[in-house]
């Protein structure tokens, strides 16, 4: 995968494993107000803590929702997020102790050879509010949605710019955004919900350049988080394992991103040593074809019982963090309670936790 050099194969080791954690995300992302107010409900359910977003008040008055405009021109500051502050101040945490705050690579606007100060200042303002909440860190979603951030043919100054050119400057803006993350939090958990896998796919398992993938930059950007971390950690959340029922290949993609994606990358050897590998689940995985039906789970891609096999198979199989995504079911809702979620899928990832040895 890497164009410009050719890392030496390497296993990742570590002094002591951590504890394993499952972490909350999808279509009912709480903001700050929402966690304030039912923490305590939400903290029932089987999970060590959820992603959510900020929503911060402009000094124009406008809301504005940090994780969507994060990769903008306009930098926001700590004044702009009195309430989402209070909130997380006065949010008590009991079970939820690994928390993310949401960021996204949107609207992804700012080329790069532009002016990159608003996004630092925004990293670090995103990661001082989540040290403020005591959260683990920040979730990066690195899904380009508005704008083809890391395909470098849809790149402004592609004419007069080479592939490497343009590699080397995402890698150095990575490392800058790394070290603005631990500036407001040194030592946070940033979480990628794509890492390098997205473009060892695109490439043919490295067979085509990255020059020609429609996520080709993100391997460079990807490097330069690795070399920019200090005390800090970047996950994989590793989101193409979102279907994934066989819980046998959580142990494949395993052994192939440490033995042949890895090894692949510009990243340093400590650098792949220090990627932490996660996965990703869909519980309605692929609704709109698969369908969801919360009265007769049976019909469903992920039925109670695949679901646990799966779960407790990619708990045991990563270094740290499994997420679980949704969008049909809603594990809480505005009125409180969960939705579409047939019990049997609560109790299916109880079950996997304890086999994993979560609890």
């Amino acid at each position: 995968m890497a164009i410009v050099c050719l890392a030496v194969a390497a296993v990742a080791s570590c002094d002591h494993a951590p504890e394993k954690k499952l972490i909350e995300f999808g279509w009912d992302e709480p903001d700050t107000a929402y966690l304030r107010r039912n923490i305590g409900r939400m903290e029932q359910m089987p999970f060590d803590g959820c992603v959510f977003h900020v929503i911060l008040k402009s000094r124009d008055g406008r809301d504005v929702p940090l994780a969507w405009q994060f990769w903008g021109r306009e930098a926001f500051t700590l004044a702009d997020a009195g309430q989402a502050r209070e909130d997380l101040w006065k949010t008590p945490r009991r079970r939820f102790r690994h928390n993310f705050l949401r960021i996204n690579v949107t609207p992804g606007n700012v080329d790069w050879y532009e002016d990159f100060s608003a996004i630092l200042a925004n990293a670090r303002l995103a990661a001082a509010l989540a040290r403020e909440g005591a959260c683990a860190g920040i979730l990066l979603d690195t899904e380009p949605y508005e704008t083809p951030l890391f395909d470098y043919r849809r790149q402004p100054a592609n004419a007069r710019r080479s592939w490497e050119e343009y590699a080397a400057q995402a890698r150095g803006r990575g490392r800058e955004l790394m070290r603005a993350f631990e500036q407001g939090f040194p030592g946070l958990a940033v979480l990628v919900t794509f890492g390098y896998e997205l473009p060892w796919l695109e490439s043919n398992q490295g067979a085509r350049p990255l020059a020609e993938c429609a996520n080709g930059l993100l391997a460079p950007f990807l490097d330069g988080l690795l070399a920019g971390r200090h005390r800090g950690r970047v996950v994989d959340g590793y989101e193409p394992s979102y279907g994934v029922r066989d819980g046998a290949q959580f142990a494949v993609t395993y052994a192939d991103m440490r033995r042949r994606v890895l090894p692949a990358t510009c990243a340093s050897a400590a650098g792949r040593d220090a990627l932490s590998l996660g996965f990703g689940l869909w519980l309605d995985n692929d609704w709109r074809h698969n369908g969801w039906s919360a009265a007769s789970p049976a019909l469903n891609y992920f039925t109670p019982e695949v679901f646990e096999a799966s779960l407790t198979a990619a708990l045991r199989q990563a270094d740290e963090y499994v997420w679980l995504y949704s969008e049909t079911p809603r594990w809480w809702t505005p009125e409180g309670g969960a939705r579409d979620l047939p019990l049997a899928y609560v109790d299916a990832a109880r079950r996997a936790r304890r086999a994993a040895g979560l609890d």
